[in-house]
């Protein structure tokens, strides 16, 4: 339990929230990171600029929290680029599969009480659950 802060997750969380409220009451759309991404793929007139300012917020606020003496954690990635690559194909799959990633149907949706939401959360913790079994378990490491 080294790892267990909960004071900082529940900051963080709560932070997630206020943002996450702030961009729908303000912007009118849910703020799930493959349909921002997705859409400056796909740029649609007007939306840019915010989906823009989204993913350079995602970037930006770790370095800025670095800068001002917080604290980062150092990055461990403990695969092979092939399996990471593999990876992030499937997770790319199943956020078009599931019409979603798990900050807009996890964060957003859950908390607007969509139905939707609540089986694609369900779906997405119940892979990564048999996905971390299989790896540790089975195929080991």
């Amino acid at each position: 339990m080294a790892n267990f802060t909960p004071v900082s997750a529940l900051i963080g969380g709560a932070l997630i929230g206020l943002a996450a409220s702030i961009y729908i009451l303000v912007i009118g759309r849910v703020a799930g990171v493959s349909g921002v991404v997705g859409g400056l793929l796909r740029p649609k007139a007007g939306d840019a600029p915010v989906q823009l300012a989204f993913v350079v917020g995602l970037v930006a606020a770790p370095l800025l929290l670095r800068l001002g003496g917080g604290p980062a954690p150092a990055l461990a990635i403990d695969a092979s680029l092939p399996l990471i690559v593999a990876g992030g194909a499937i997770v790319g799959f199943g956020t078009r599969l599931g019409g979603g990633c798990t900050s807009g149907h996890g964060v957003c949706g859950i908390s607007r009480l969509s139905t939707r939401s609540l089986v694609a959360t369900a779906l997405f913790m119940a892979a990564g659950a048999a996905v971390v079994f299989v790896m540790r378990h089975l195929i080991g490491g």
